[in-house]
């Protein structure tokens, strides 16, 4: 088990019918009850980072922990750095010893980010560094038109025409979903789904899953979806978590109680994210 790459625990859970779920952290403990949560579970996991939290925690840092935290674990784990918008930003990542990086072109002109994500799989298959790309593009939940827009939706021609081109290892696809909060309920273009899955063969990862209803998220691994990214429900979890700590218990200002208390209830998170991506029952 421990430390896999995200590419094979990505092709294992396409084969399988299984939907992985891809946690961004900040720090140790997101980290920690990640993996612990999929250790109760018995699935694989992909823990990752934003690379703009690095004014938190540096790359490298965060890299360590996530391996040496995986390499302990009893389930397949990998680490990831998510969202590296730029060609520089994303070879800091390897740099930095991240085993997969994700290069996100998707607000370049397609050319332009056919040629950047060529670039990154370059010097990336130089280290064995797998890699995630970004064709249609995944805008934020608190703008209308970045979530019902299909102009900005994945096109199925040139995902096939993006993937041969680039030799990415997974692809993320805009479908309808978005980063953070939504100012409505999404609606995910399961026709595209479909026809994206079957023209191209490589994993496929849908971002912004934060909020999406339960139903979709099912229909979407059903339909071959594979890595599913989870950042702010995380986080929202970590911070009431706290909140109710403070409001309910006496901690008489014990932070160190604050932080080994909000622990069981960010498990249980990721666990529920986890059975919501498992449709199948699937279990190691």
């Amino acid at each position: 088990m421990s430390l896999v790459k995200v590419k094979d625990i990505l092709e294992h859970a396409t084969e399988n019918r299984y939907g992985v779920a891809a946690i961004n952290t900040i720090n140790y403990e997101t980290i920690h009850c990640a993996i612990l949560a999929a250790e109760r579970e018995k699935v694989p996991i992909i823990i990752q980072f934003y690379p703009g939290f690095d004014k938190y925690c540096p790359l490298n840092f965060i890299s360590y922990m996530a391996k040496d935290l995986a390499r302990k674990a009893s389930v397949p784990v990998g680490v990831h750095l998510d969202h590296s918008a730029t060609y520089d930003i994303a070879v800091s990542g390897i740099r930095d010893g991240f085993p997969s990086i994700m290069v996100d072109g998707s607000t370049m002109p397609y050319e332009e980010n056919i040629a950047t994500t060529t670039a990154v799989v370059k010097i990336a298959r130089v280290f064995g560094i797998d890699v995630e790309a970004e064709l249609g593009h995944v805008g934020v939940g608190s703008k209308l038109d970045d979530i019902i827009n299909k102009d900005c939706y994945t096109n199925v021609k040139q995902a096939v025409e993006f993937v041969e081109r680039t030799g990415c290892d997974s692809l993320a696809i805009a479908v309808g979903s978005a980063h953070g909060n939504y100012i409505q309920k999404p609606n995910l273009d399961f026709d595209r789904i479909r026809k994206i899955r079957s023209a191209v063969s490589i994993p496929l990862v849908l971002h912004g899953c934060s909020g999406i209803p339960d139903e979709q998220m099912k229909e979407a691994v059903n339909l071959g979806l594979s890595k599913f990214n989870i950042a702010t429900e995380y986080f929202n979890s970590m911070y009431r978590s706290m909140e109710n700590q403070i409001k309910n218990e006496n901690l008489d200002g014990n932070g160190v109680e604050l932080l080994f208390g909000m622990q069981e209830n960010m498990i249980d998170f990721v666990i529920s994210k986890i059975r919501l991506l498992n449709p199948n029952k699937f279990s190691l």
